[in-house]
């Protein structure tokens, strides 16, 4: 197993470097964001460890940049900030797990080993159906060039059903999903926030991306151009 390891602490990076050596990876070294997204994005590494505070650009950048280059080498990214918002951030990105310094080389070492049992699937931080895109880390929704406004529920209904495009889905796996267990309202309100958002990102640009399929729920996909009346 061939991993990068970007981290511009030299003593920290040599002794990180001879640990998964002796246990039997190859490891390239990077000392800066830089160097590191270069190497990322023309090698083929089996996983990246990198840091987040780096020379040059930070690691934040380098997976924002990875993955939007389509390149979904799993990371696992090392810190000294310790909060949970560094980590929502981290991976909100791309990152696919997050340790903190000081940290056990037992305890990186297991990390690393299980993101590369989980592999490299295709795992784009923004959604698309068609022209709409939604961004999860940003928290922004766009249809073509144009932003569309959507309040934290209708975003979290639209981030469900686009991460199951193409799929029926219910009332009841959207109410799962989005709604608390607290919450014992009328069900309906799922069909309320569906006509929110059709209201917001069909509607107004001539599009029909939510199905209602009798019975079952709705379906999202990629969006149509909705038929001219005679």
């Amino acid at each position: 197993m061939r991993v990068l390891l970007v981290e511009d602490e030299s003593v920290l990076a040599q002794t990180l470097a001879s640990g998964l050596q002796a246990d039997g990876f190859a490891v390239d070294v990077a000392a800066d964001g830089v160097d590191g997204l270069h190497q990322a994005r023309t090698i083929d590494y089996d996983a990246i460890v990198c840091d987040i505070m780096l020379p040059g650009i930070s690691g934040y950048e380098v997976v924002r940049q990875l993955r939007a280059a389509k390149v979904w080498t799993p990371v696992l990214m090392l810190t000294a900030k310790d909060g949970e918002y560094d980590e929502a951030d981290a991976l909100d990105l791309g990152a696919d797990d997050y340790l903190t310094k000081p940290f056990s080389y037992v305890v990186l070492l297991a990390h690393l080993r299980a993101v590369i049992r989980r592999g490299s699937p295709e795992r784009p931080v923004a959604l698309t159906a068609g022209d709409l895109l939604l961004d999860p880390a940003t928290r922004t929704c766009r249809r073509g060039a144009i932003d569309v406004e959507l309040t934290p529920r209708e975003f979290a209904v639209l981030e469900y059903l686009m991460r199951r495009r193409d799929e029926v889905v219910s009332k009841t796996d959207i109410m799962a999903h989005v709604w608390d267990s607290f919450y014992d309202g009328d069900p309906n309100i799922v069909e309320v926030y569906v006509g929110y958002l059709r209201r917001k990102i069909d509607v107004p640009f001539g599009r029909r991306s939510i199905d209602t399929v009798r019975g079952a729920g709705y379906r999202l996909r990629d969006d149509t151009p909705r038929p001219a009346r005679p």
